[in-house]
């Protein structure tokens, strides 16, 4: 039987429910991986990364669509591998991302490589494995692209990310699309940058390219971005030169709290109608979704530790911290906190929930109204995207451990840091 807890499902996703008083990811009871894994612990639902990819897929139908994970959102090899047994290409901004798709036989002509700041050696390494397309962010990069491709005697295939000046009206850390952000060449000025990438040897132009932000939850700004867009892409044919797909960039929200993100079924209706208005039904899309393939697939376990009481604050204190997971510290973000066990058997208060690295702005959550004990164990919600990609040693803390849940079992897929791992590669002077 399932309990009447007031938490059915979290962040609203099917694929983590109470079941017999107990929070489960799937067929997985999550106070056993605590008490057996320890915590903190991120956990994974394998079909809630399935289901989201299959959103995606239903929503595309027959149309010319590449779905590239951007795989900074969470860049586990576990992960990674599910993307690529369903067919997603990858968008990557390193080299060691490169590394990381190959390493699961992700397939390079379904990468695109992203970023503004391109080193000469992540430029050959991509370019020796055969993306599909570079990304370039300056007309510095395509000066540079351009001499790593000619020195390994390979030709790469270009895509100018444009910067349209469109408020996407999400936090200003994740808001990419603006004249004051670093990403991107102004769309006033991309003719010009495109007609560089013309006369440039060992480049070939094959499309543009935009990301206006994250976690958007109004699908308006793609389409202001898309109608620049498009006006630029008639001025390149009229210049001569031609695009063979158009790249959206990723930023669909997921619900943390209260959000209503929309479906890509309504992105996607909405691109196609104004490209075939336009004319430009030909073109083939490339999306880059990162938290909506993962954010509302993972949470964080963390245990309480001490529970303090003064006249200003009730904490909880646990042991993630803002190494484990960094989003609140960083960008104030909201992620929902359910009990593992729901307690009936002592009344609810308002806590901060806080870590114990030693900084005041350490904390995962405030004001929440919890029934709490201490070793507890707590469940972060929204925690698969940018969690552990995110995460870091302060304080001398290992990482958490990673954990797939398929089914009714469970799979490592990273092990919990030591302390060893942590000094290994320093040494004193002698």
């Amino acid at each position: 039987m399932t309990s009447t807890v007031s938490l059915p499902q979290l962040a609203g996703h099917p694929h983590f429910h109470y079941q017999n008083g107990v929070l489960h990811a799937e067929g997985v009871a999550l106070d056993t991986l605590a008490r057996d894994l320890g915590t903190p612990l991120y956990v994974y639902s394998r079909a809630a990364l399935q289901a989201a990819y299959d959103n995606y897929r239903q929503a595309i139908g027959e149309r010319p669509v590449l779905v590239c994970f951007g795989m900074k959102a969470n860049s586990n090899l576990a992960v990674l591998k599910e993307f690529a047994r369903m067919g997603a290409g990858f968008d990557i901004v390193s080299g060691g991302e490169l590394k990381r798709v190959l390493a699961v036989g992700g397939d390079p002509a379904k990468v695109v490589f992203s970023g503004v700041g391109k080193q000469e050696w992540e430029m050959r390494d991509a370019l020796q494995a055969g993306v599909k397309c570079f990304n370039v962010e300056s007309t510095a990069e395509l000066r540079r692209l351009s001499r790593v491709a000619q020195v390994t005697g390979l030709q790469a295939r270009v895509s100018l990310r444009v910067n349209p000046d469109v408020d996407a009206h999400t936090h200003p850390y994740i808001s990419t699309g603006l004249k004051e952000n670093k990403f991107g060449i102004a769309i006033e000025e991309a003719l010009q940058a495109y007609e560089l990438a013309a006369s440039l040897p060992g480049l070939k132009i094959v499309g543009v390219d935009c990301h206006i932000g994250s976690q958007l939850t109004d699908i308006s700004p793609y389409f202001d971005a898309l109608d620049k867009l498009i006006d630029l892409i008639e001025r390149l044919a009229q210049a001569g030169i031609t695009i063979e797909h158009l790249d959206l960039g990723g930023g669909l929200g997921i619900r943390y709290t209260d959000e209503v993100p929309p479906s890509p079924k309504a992105l996607l209706d909405g691109v196609f109608e104004r490209l075939k208005a336009r004319g430009h039904g030909h073109l083939h899309l490339v999306l880059e979704p990162g938290r909506s393939l993962v954010g509302n697939a993972g949470v964080l376990l963390t245990t309480v530790q001490f529970l303090k009481h003064n006249d200003a604050r009730n904490f909880a204190i646990v042991d993630a911290a803002m190494n484990d997971l960094l989003r609140p510290t960083l960008y104030q973000a909201y992620h929902g906190v359910a009990p593992v066990v729901p307690r009936q058997d002592c009344p609810a208060q308002i806590y901060d929930v806080v870590g114990p690295v030693c900084e005041s702005g350490d904390w995962l959550a405030k004001e929440r109204s919890l029934a709490l004990a201490e070793d507890d164990v707590l469940a972060v919600e929204s925690a698969g995207a940018y969690g552990m990609v995110m995460a870091g040693n302060y304080n001398t803390r290992p990482r958490a451990a990673e954990v797939m849940v398929d089914g009714s079992r469970f799979h490592i897929v990273r092990q919990r840091e030591t302390l060893d791992d942590l000094l290994r590669g320093e040494s004193t002077l002698p």
